[in-house]
């Protein structure tokens, strides 16, 4: 009976290990087309560091880099000759020299070069890069190169076996593997990206290296990680191929890149604003103001609508929007459905072209109280004319804020209110008037300027 049960465990064990991933084929066939990228440029500082961390990245979302100053592979030493090099990878996508990589592996160097299996090294030239997607075009003067296959990365699955091939710590062409932890990621400051989140050992030196499926095709290139130490917690991020290919594509054509713009500001849709929005759900990204003459503007699309498709594709989140506008080339033609008083409807909207700062994010509201007056618990006033030039819109102007239903919103004092349940606010009696029709105890939606930022709020009136 024991040898019997024994036989059985060795068999499960056996079947268990049987179903493992095997990688070396998939090394051996790719390892070939993985560069090592060194550059060198010019400090007016006397420390020279491995990877210092772009301005504006939370410190809890290092790029790869280390601290200025600090001794080792992390940091900087004293250089006399006051050149830095920095350490990342790259992958060849075409047999005349062209090489991906990270846009922040390269940035502001005066020399890349480029270290191939076989050990040459050569000189690159930068083709073209985009901070936006972290993405650099390198070319260097070589034929016959070995090229890696590109994959699909939308039809990545969650749970998916992934490979990277990389230079961490300047250790060549170590490979790690894990699974895709999630999809369609947005990080801080990163609005065009949807990345894909993995569990993948990624380090210092991996960055722009590929991240390979089974099938031996990229699928993604590395390039962020989260982290609390500087070193590898288990996540990593990377630049879904699909995306960089097209970037790709743009930055041969004409050395930058271009992106969709559609012209709003939008929000987050939580469970109230849901709620005061008559949505069965919280999804979707709610347009809290309009950039006038912008393409949405001109399309029809008013503030207070909720995009909830674009271009066939299901927006559940508002971050998701960025990504999918950005991608669309400018010029085009595009659908979106939104929500606009409970019911649907179908816009066409012809994409322009993204601006800096073209498509921003409202921010969250914080309650605050102060003293007591109507129904509200607010005392507003009207705009004067300077004010509406000031904020170029028309309102009222929350004068303070006591206990109740304005302060439970989340109105403070400066708040201008726009627009309450549909209806347009444009001076105090039309304030009042609306808010004495306002139903009890039932969320709606509330429009209000803030330092300038439009933004909807659910206002709940209890009595």
């Amino acid at each position: 009976m024991l040898r019997l049960i024994g036989l059985c465990l060795l068999l499960a064990s056996s079947i268990s290990f049987a179903r493992l991933p095997d990688f070396t084929e998939l090394v051996e066939e790719a390892s070939p087309a993985v560069v090592n990228i060194s550059t060198t440029q010019k400090m007016k500082s006397r420390f020279s560091g491995n990877m210092d961390m772009p301005q504006g990245v939370p410190e809890i979302f290092r790029h790869f880099f280390g601290v200025p100053g600090q001794p080792g592979p992390r940091g900087g030493v004293p250089n006399p000759s006051q050149e830095r090099t920095s350490l990342g990878s790259g992958f060849i996508v075409s047999k005349d020299g062209y090489i991906l990589t990270n846009n922040h592996v390269i940035s502001e160097a005066d020399q890349i070069f480029v270290r191939l299996n076989d050990r040459r090294e050569l000189e690159a030239k930068l083709i073209g890069s985009d901070p936006s997607s972290d993405l650099a075009l390198l070319k260097v003067e070589a034929d016959n190169l070995p090229k890696l296959e590109m994959g699909d990365s939308e039809k990545l699955k969650v749970g998916e076996w992934v490979v990277a091939i990389g230079s961490p710590f300047g250790f060549d062409y170590s490979v790690t593997a894990g699974i895709v932890s999630a999809k369609g990621r947005s990080l801080p400051n990163e609005n065009y990206v949807p990345f894909i989140q993995t569990d993948v050992a990624i380090n210092p030196g991996n960055s722009g290296g590929p991240l390979f499926n089974l099938d031996g095709e990229v699928v993604g290139i590395n390039s962020q990680i989260y982290t609390r130490s500087g070193g590898f917690m288990g996540l990593s991020f990377a630049i879904p191929m699909n995306v960089a290919m097209e970037v790709v594509e743009q930055l041969k054509e004409s050395g930058m890149v271009t992106r969709g713009w559609l012209g709003v500001v939008i929000q987050e849709v939580d469970k109230e604003l849901a709620e005061s929005f008559g949505l069965k759900k919280a999804a979707g990204a709610l347009v809290s103001q309009i950039v006038q003459g912008g393409p949405a503007n001109l399309a029809g699309v008013q503030p207070g609508d909720i995009i909830t498709e674009f271009n066939g594709r299901d927006v559940v989140l508002s971050s998701d929007l960025p990504h999918l506008v950005g991608r669309v080339r400018p010029g085009t033609q595009a659908e979106v459905k939104v929500i606009r008083h409970g019911k649907a409807k179908t816009l066409k909207v012809e994409i322009g072209t993204l601006p800096q700062d073209g498509l921003a994010q409202a921010p969250s509201p914080k309650p605050k109280s102060s003293i007591d007056s109507n129904r509200l618990g607010i005392v507003v006033d009207d705009l004067t004319p300077a004010q509406k030039k000031q904020w170029d819109t028309e309102g009222v102007l929350v004068k303070s804020v006591g206990q109740g239903a304005g302060a439970n919103s989340g109105l403070v004092t400066g708040d201008i209110i726009t627009m309450i349940y549909g209806e347009m606010i444009r001076n105090t009696t039309e304030f009042n008037n609306v808010v004495k029709q306002l139903p009890t105890n039932r969320s709606v939606p509330m429009r209000i300027v803030r330092r300038g930022a439009a933004m909807f709020i659910p206002l709940r009136v209890k009595n």
